[in-house]
């Protein structure tokens, strides 16, 4: 239940990102909010690192996933 709850709030924030016309990446190629969410869910073990592209003014205006792997 907690990790549905989680996953819901991550689709609402970057539906409100994707509202605010920032620009969505994952791993380099554009991805919709609910491609990067399903991403998150069925690849539990995998840890994305978040990548905020800012603008000159300072406003997030592309918003990065990126896959961290060891090795």
């Amino acid at each position: 239940m907690e990790r549905e709850v989680q996953m819901r709030h991550m689709f609402e924030e970057l539906t409100g990102y994707e509202s605010r016309d920032v620009k969505l990446k994952m791993d380099g190629y554009p991805a919709s909010p609910m491609q990067i969410v399903q991403a998150h869910m069925l690849r539990e073990e995998t840890v994305y690192m978040r990548d905020y592209i800012l603008d000159e003014r300072g406003n997030v205006k592309e918003l990065c996933f990126h896959r961290v792997t060891n090795k």
